[in-house]
């Protein structure tokens, strides 16, 4: 069978060492699912793309394939928009940096319906801090090779765009984020002397670099970030890993009181300061302004594609399909968590003094969990003050938990596990007992 595609020749069969492709085409669209094909071409160093899907997984599942997949010498820009979710980087701990009570939880069965309308919980691939997205938060990701790599280089070049459409009090700090400063009449005597609008993770590989960063353009939950970044278990927690830097958040939207922010001008904006530079052909400008435009489309030149990407390649492309797999599988989520503890007394390694517990449960109540890729490995639970009673207590939980998933104890499983472990004793009360798996379940479940 000769291998016939659109735009492509090959006098070669399909068996065999691959045919040497002739591009036949130049400057002309072609159909999505040549997608992949089009990436990886060796020819390919200048790409741009805009994503139409709202899927966090398959956003991030895309950007990495084009990371392990494009040419090493290519230069890779890649924007989106999440529906709202929190997204935590690859050596955080979820139960510390998010409130899983206010996310959808796929806990039971790892699923998330297409009509839920609650917010995400997502691991990335790439370090860094947690940080929330909706869709009045632009995500920019650029792709480079790793030799012309440096970490202030492409929050510059969104500043530069940020310029371009009047959001001229934004800089690049010295933590490689992007802040707005308020100028003199708007700032009030409590106004923080900057805001964040855009936060940066990396991700560093043998030839490739990826830089990828939020920008707060206009987001309407502004004002409750800091609910979904606040965990009520992070008094009693102390983890291993990347602990996010908490800091005053704006929307770039706020520096424009007499006038518009145009979400679709600064995409604009960073696809021409990205085309400055790295050199792209104008025509991959133009075609990548057509293509957000109409209906989704992949186009082409000798060295450059461009277009519009989305559902369709998750469910086209087999590695890409394979990379939402894992982001929403429940073992990446949890299972990647490094080691912590959480105490609700202090220990030798955490010493801090701990909130008060609720009043209901005996003041004798002491919980210490340690855990390992998200499992149970030591605990004790007891709620007698007899030492000897306390010990027996906190074996016989023990057993029942150890080795277990935090991910995968639900309410109903604490309180039966608890009341197995502390029943038989002269302090046994089923009412305290389904007090203390609330109180654990609101800390650690949701």
């Amino acid at each position: 069978m000769l291998l016939q595609l659109r735009g492509w020749s090959s006098s070669r069969t399909l068996c065999g060492k691959s045919p040497k492709l002739r591009w036949l085409r130049h400057n002309s669209s072609y159909p999505l699912d040549r997608f992949a094909e089009l990436a990886g071409r060796p020819s390919s160093r200048h790409q741009i793309y805009q994503s139409v899907s709202t899927d966090p997984y398959v956003n991030l599942s895309i950007e990495h394939f084009l990371l392990e997949n494009a040419p090493h010498d290519s230069s890779i820009l890649f924007l989106y928009t999440n529906r709202p979710c929190v997204v935590i980087g690859r050596n955080q701990n979820p139960w510390l940096e998010t409130d899983l009570r206010l996310l959808h939880n796929d806990r039971q069965n790892g699923t998330t319906r297409a009509d839920d309308e609650s917010a995400l919980y997502v691991r990335r691939r790439s370090g860094g801090g947690a940080v929330f997205h909706d869709e009045g938060n632009l995500n920019y990701s650029v792709i480079s090779p790793r030799t012309a790599f440096t970490r202030n280089k492409h929050a510059e070049m969104v500043v530069r765009a940020l310029h371009r459409v009047g959001a001229t009090n934004t800089s690049v700090n010295e933590r490689h984020d992007i802040v707005m400063t308020p100028d003199d009449a708007s700032k009030g005597p409590s106004e923080p002397p900057s805001r964040k609008v855009s936060g940066s993770a990396f991700k560093l590989t043998r030839h490739r670099a990826l830089h990828h960063g939020t920008c707060l353009l206009d987001s309407p939950n502004i004002h409750d970030l800091g609910r979904f970044l606040r965990s009520p278990a992070r008094g009693y927690i102390q983890a291993k890993g990347v602990e996010s830097v908490r800091s005053p958040v704006g929307n770039v939207s706020s520096a424009f009181a007499d006038s518009f922010l145009s979400i679709p001008a600064v995409i604009e904006s960073v696809v021409e300061e990205f085309a400055r530079l790295y050199g792209v052909h104008s025509d991959a400008v133009l075609r990548a302004r057509r293509a957000h435009a109409s209906e989704p489309e992949i186009y082409a030149g000798d060295s450059w594609v461009t277009g519009t990407v989305g559902d369709i390649q998750g469910e086209q492309v087999p590695k890409i399909w394979k990379g939402i797999a894992e982001l929403r599988s429940l073992g990446w989520k949890y299972t990647q968590t490094p080691r912590f503890t959480f105490s609700t007394y202090p220990i030798d390694e955490d010493p801090r003094e701990r909130p008060p517990l609720p009043p209901t449960l005996p003041s004798s109540t002491r919980v210490f969990l340690s855990l390992k890729h998200g499992a149970i490995i030591e605990s004790h639970i007891s709620v007698s003050s007899d030492p000897s009673i306390a010990s027996d207590q906190a074996a016989r939980v023990h057993e029942a938990l150890n080795g277990r998933h935090l991910h995968e104890i639900m309410l109903s499983q604490w309180t039966e596990i608890l009341r197995r472990g502390l029943d038989g004793t002269q302090d046994e009360d089923d009412g305290f007992i389904r007090e203390l798996a609330g109180f654990l379940d609101g800390l650690l479940g949701g």
